[in-house]
């Protein structure tokens, strides 16, 4: 039995010599050059150690070697950890002691820093850098192009991802062989990639969305991708005429349309726009479509799950929702509390179960189990409901949810009307502490330049189109909400911020 992930993409690469990466430099990554590249790097791996089931933690930028490190990983059997290049020593530090890897890359220009972390932890320390460069980059040359690969089932480990930790301590959802392959191959067939697509990649590696959805669905279809180091949209426009597809979070969205050069003539060799990782506007989708012509894909996945639903390819792509549970994957929702299926159109907890879900946390069976029902479906922690035509909506995160007065308000019902005012970029709704209402319905706004809107206006405005007790008890201007680096807005961060301000 070979390594099952990476016998799944080997069996469908159109043609060892076919580009798979090509980078704004021109340089160009075959699929020759990633059997070739990746059999070096497992060499490298083994001479260090590793062996199936042992920990690789990866922290570097994003570099098509990064890529050629995480099939390495699947050859040896060894499970891939990579970690957000923004996260400091210290959590670092968090990382590496909790999963024990047996290397540690990270960048050249951050070793001496996290030279004593990877020590600490018993790990061995490598380097690998943007230029080619680093102590593994020169290991890995050394090696021969061939490896003989470990045998790794479907139930087998292949990653290790941290959640952001925004509640507690950051816990390591362990991903298994299958559920990066069978969510892969349901994207191939779902979002119709072929090896005649070409994806325009700007996303972070670190994480899920950029990592698996991205990569392991462009390698199961035989396609190829643009490598952008990060979002820059004049090379995205320079690039759309090369191109088929892009997959992006909804700053990608909004940052282009800004662009002079953003229209239907120059997305029309486009077939496919995708955005996830946080909520896309019901502006932004109506905005891509008058410019473009095309309506945005917007889809649901988390760390643990990879993709759970998405709105179709063929059929209404309708702003504001995820779409539909996709193929093998089943979507509920059911009380939080009690764990009841709630009727349809009512508000609770999404649960999902599918091949794609994962085995569980890291060292965390009691965690993990919290974190399931007894007939094995997830709890995903989101909000939502499912209308009469079976479009998930998702109205946010259950840590979200502001109590105030004993009354439930959802954000997004709150943000979509605030939203909609004349001035407003975005808002977000949190809850805070409130002597007499226990939770205090808050709005913090992102005005548009020069726009003439105060907190007296936004009041009158949403007067008479929400309920009284789901009206803000103040107004809160700033130019910007802080975000995550897959633009997520921070909620946690803002009720930290704004946590004294009604007493």
């Amino acid at each position: 039995m070979a390594s099952y992930l990476f016998d799944l993409i080997t069996s469908r690469i159109p043609s060892t010599d076919k580009v798979f990466i090509e980078t704004l430099d021109s340089r160009k990554i075959t699929y020759g050059d990633l059997l070739d590249g990746s059999a070096r790097f497992a060499n490298a791996l083994a001479s260090l150690g590793v062996v199936p089931g042992d920990r690789v933690a990866v922290q570097v930028e994003k570099s098509p070697e990064a890529i050629l490190l995480y099939l390495a990983c699947l050859r040896t059997g060894g499970v891939f950890l990579p970690l957000n290049t923004a996260y400091t020593p210290a959590e670092i530090e968090y990382f590496l002691g909790d999963a024990r890897p047996r290397v540690f890359v990270c960048d050249p220009a951050t070793k001496d820093k996290l030279a004593s972390v990877a020590a600490g932890a018993g790990a061995a320390i490598e380097t690998l850098g943007v230029k080619q460069d680093g102590s593994l980059m020169e290991k890995a040359k050394a090696q021969p192009a061939s490896f003989k690969d470990a045998a790794r089932g479907q139930d087998d480990l292949a990653a290790i991802l941290y959640t952001s930790g925004t509640t507690g301590r950051s816990k390591g959802a362990m991903l298994t062989q299958d559920n990066l392959a069978s969510n892969a191959l349901t994207l191939v067939d779902y979002w119709r990639f072929t090896r005649d697509d070409v994806l325009i990649h700007a996303l972070p590696i670190y994480h899920t969305h950029g990592l698996f959805v991205a990569m392991n669905t462009l390698l199961l279809a035989g396609g190829s991708m643009f490598f952008l180091p990060k979002l820059d949209a004049d090379a995205i426009m320079k690039l759309m005429p090369r191109a088929t597809s892009m997959m992006g979070v909804p700053t990608f969205y909004t940052r282009l349309l800004q662009h002079p050069g953003l229209n239907k003539e120059a997305t029309k060799h486009m077939r496919l726009f995708i955005s996830g990782s946080a909520p896309l506007l019901a502006e932004t989708h109506r905005e891509w479509r008058e410019k473009t012509g095309h309506a945005i894909l917007e889809r649901y996945g988390m760390t643990e799950t990879n993709m759970n639903t998405s709105n179709p390819y063929d059929g209404d792509r309708v702003a504001g929702t995820v779409g539909f549970p996709l193929p093998g994957v089943s979507a509920r929702i059911a009380d939080p509390d009690t764990g009841k299926v709630l009727a349809q159109g009512e508000i609770g907890m999404i649960e999902v179960k599918g091949p794609n879900v994962f085995k569980g946390y890291w060292q965390m069976p009691e965690k993990t189990k919290a974190e399931f029902r007894d007939d094995g479906f997830f709890i995903t922690g989101d909000l939502g409901k499912i209308d009469e035509r079976g479009y998930v909506h998702i109205v946010g995160r259950g840590k979200d949810l502001v109590i105030t007065g004993g009354f439930n308000v959802y954000p997004v019902e709150v943000e979509s009307e605030i939203d909609a005012l004349p001035g407003v970029v975005e808002s977000a709704i949190i809850g805070v502490n409130h002597p007499d209402f226990g939770e205090g319905v808050t709005a913090v706004i992102v005005p548009h330049k020069g726009a003439d809107i105060d907190e007296k206006k936004v009041l009158t405005a949403l007067d008479g189109r929400l309920a009284k007790f789901k009206l803000p008890k103040k107004v809160i201007f700033v130019e910007e909400l802080p975000r995550n680096t897959m633009g997520k807005v921070q909620k946690a961060a803002l009720r930290e911020t704004y946590a004294n301000l009604y007493k």
